[in-house]
């Protein structure tokens, strides 16, 4: 059953689908070579992305169009140099020249997603993670490893534990991975 909450909500990205909606309109952008277009689709592109992801992706959407704009001008400008005489030197002209031209859209797609995410919760955002930084400090001043990949956070392990987690009986099974050894003599 949907909440009324989330009916009213409607459409709602994560950062990564946010990320893509930018990326995929800046760079579908590029080829009408119009700085004007660009910046202006950039900036259009970026407000959508704010006001459709998910309050918790905020902090997640807010570094990333900098790297956006940069990857879109990165391949636009590998596009421009088939043909070229020197691929290195359009390469990095035509970023070169590609970023400098459109610096202040990029400048204002930034402040536009910052300035929506702050009004949408983003000091929220920043006050969960120094949160959870502190509690991670903490941890490791106490001498208690936090979470690695691969092992739970079910809480710091006495000394008694082994480092591992060990399978669980029969989950090696003989028929599937061969017989056992017979000791030798």
């Amino acid at each position: 059953m949907v909440t009324q909450d989330r009916a009213r909500s409607g459409v709602r990205l994560t950062a990564r689908g946010a990320v893509a909606l930018i990326f995929a309109i800046t760079l579908a952008s590029r080829p009408t070579g119009s700085m004007m277009i660009i910046g202006l689709v950039f900036c259009a592109a970026c407000l959508a992305a704010v006001l459709l992801v998910q309050p918790r992706d905020l902090l997640s959407l807010v570094v990333t169009p900098p790297l956006i704009f940069f990857v879109a001008s990165l391949i636009s400008a590998v596009f421009g140099t088939f043909g070229a005489p020197s691929v290195v030197q359009a390469l990095g002209l035509g970023l070169f020249t590609g970023l400098s031209a459109a610096a202040p859209w990029l400048f204002g797609g930034s402040a536009l997603v910052l300035a929506v995410a702050w009004f949408r919760g983003l000091p929220a955002g920043v006050s969960e993670l120094r949160a959870e930084l502190r509690a991670g400090r903490a941890l490791a001043n106490a001498g208690v490893p936090g979470p690695r990949p691969g092992r739970s956070a079910a809480g710091p392990r006495s000394g008694d534990e082994p480092a591992f987690a060990p399978e669980p009986e029969g989950y090696f099974e003989p028929r599937v991975y061969g017989s056992p050894r017979e000791p030798k003599d």
